[in-house]
């Protein structure tokens, strides 16, 4: 009896039932777009934490380099064997550590026995820049047209004055990166795709053997087989490598004991790259590697997180903050607007209901056909809103609209915890401007927010029109019969 008669009072009031529908349709809809969006921007902003600390890492520990000794500038110096003759070639390359002070490996062993670290992995972060190039001997003429040596020429009545000679030289800077090859899961490389050959064996933990980016290969022209020289020490390519998204900060890696021996640097790291073993432990891991190793710097992807600028940014904080209030504003005028609707509507019921009463309805049969009434609403509003906001949520997806993301630096060491190829990302990656494609994927947990919002308008007008009705007596329904 309840069903016919709901579902015949609903056919008489379709036009009514479809505005009250359509206007929670449209705040589920609004709270599904911005949810799926806030999750793409969450997603985007995790490929970009994933370039510059590689899948799996939780945090980094390094330590600030100290400031050069008084009297001291702290700048690079070339030095050169002078050769004899007219033209003479020259090349050095100097190596040295970047990223911070360099840390004892050990410590690497020590941060992994830390409370609530699954595991830890050491790397040593190089720079290296390569001066190749000649110097040409001038020649020495007197003033009175003689001509000699340097020394000055023979029978010239003037000053000997050095003509001709000078210096070409060609400067190429490039980043090297040590790897654990034992635990590549963690660390610089993990972030990093082969795209061609393979990467290093367990194995192969003194072996003069690298991996390029493509990048850098592309520009030097290297592939699979192509040998070159790192300060004398002749490596060969095993394999050239893809950053998951953005650029990679790194040209070159290479086993870390090898990369040890290029920068003189034995059993010492730059960087320790450490996970968890609860994401919830993160902030205690982060306290405790402080207070048991001092002076280093530990710094965590959510510090990395605050230093992201950029259109990737500036789209999640409106994502968050405006959308997030736009979405409560409107679901709860929808809210609003369905309860008013609904009480509106029972007010014009009068004579239905007072004689539904007179003919021995108690108030409650009163009170559920009109909620009733109201979950029917709510549930083909969460219907519609699903639908518009599964809709505007592919629409995203398919436009994938671009957003820019540019890593910043935390001031720590090297910038944000000495993260591979210079100084960390702080120093290289804050160069690099990453483009990102927004997705908007809706999850079941927004399918089933988008349920319950329905059932909650449902509830929240069918409460409102019902109390109302409950409140009626037959008498009214005589009041009104003219």
């Amino acid at each position: 009896m309840f069903g016919i008669y709901l579902k015949r009072e609903l056919g008489r009031r379709k036009k009514a039932a479809l505005v009250i529908a359509l206007g929670l349709a449209l705040g589920i809809a609004l709270v599904i777009t911005v949810d799926s969006v806030s999750a793409g921007m969450a997603q985007a902003q995790d490929k970009v934490l994933k370039s510059l600390y590689g899948l799996g890492t939780d945090m980094t520990v390094t330590k600030a380099r100290t400031a050069p000794a008084a009297g001291g500038s702290g700048g690079r110096d070339f030095s050169f064997d002078a050769k004899s003759g007219g033209s003479s070639t020259q090349s050095s390359d100097r190596v040295t550590t970047q990223g911070g002070q360099t840390l004892k490996s050990a410590l690497v062993t020590e941060i992994a026995a830390e409370k609530g670290v699954a595991s830890a992995v050491g790397a040593l972060s190089l720079n290296v820049t390569k001066v190749d190039g000649s110097f040409t001997q001038g020649t020495a003429k007197s003033s009175g047209g003689g001509t000699g040596g340097p020394g000055g020429g023979t029978g010239s009545t003037g000053r000997p004055q050095v003509q001709g000679g000078g210096a070409n030289f060609d400067v190429n800077s490039y980043s090297v990166v040590g790897v654990d090859v034992a635990h590549q899961g963690l660390g610089p490389l993990s972030a990093m795709k082969i795209t061609s050959g393979r990467t290093f064996a367990s194995a192969q933990t003194g072996a003069k053997a690298a991996v390029v980016s493509a990048s850098y290969a592309k520009e030097k022209k290297y592939k699979v087989g192509s040998t070159f020289k790192v300060s004398g020490t002749k490596v060969t390519v095993i394999g050239v490598a893809t950053p998951d998204s953005g650029e990679s900060d790194t040209d070159v890696f290479v086993p870390l004991k090898v990369a040890q021996t290029l920068g003189d640097a034995k059993n010492q790291v730059t960087t320790v790259y450490v996970k968890a073993t609860d994401s919830q432990r993160i902030s205690a891991v982060k306290k405790a590697i402080t207070a048991d190793i001092p002076g280093t710097t530990v710094t965590t992807s959510a510090d990395l997180a605050s230093t992201v600028s950029g259109s990737l940014s500036t789209a999640s904080d409106l994502a968050t903050s405006v959308g997030t209030w736009l979405s409560v504003a409107v679901l709860a005028a929808a809210f609003l607007v369905a309860a008013l609707l609904t009480s509106s509507a029972v007010s014009r019921r009068v004579r239905e209901f007072g004689t539904l009463k007179a003919l021995g309805w108690p108030s409650r049969n009163v009170t559920r056909q009109v909620v009733g009434e109201s979950m029917v609403n709510g549930l083909i509003g969460g219907a519609l809103g699903i639908a518009l906001g599964v809709g505007a949520a592919w629409a995203v997806t398919a436009i994938s609209p671009k957003l820019t993301a540019q890593p910043g630096s935390t001031g720590g060491a090297g910038g944000m915890g000495g993260g591979p190829g210079g100084g960390g990302p702080g120093q290289q990656a804050s160069r690099n401007t990453m483009e990102i494609a927004l997705s908007a994927p809706v999850s079941l947990t927004t399918i089933a927010l988008a349920v319950g919002l329905a059932v909650t308008g449902g509830l929240i007008a069918g409460a409102m029109g019902g109390w109302r009705a409950s409140r009626m007596r037959p008498a009214d329904a005589l009041r009104s019969v003219s």
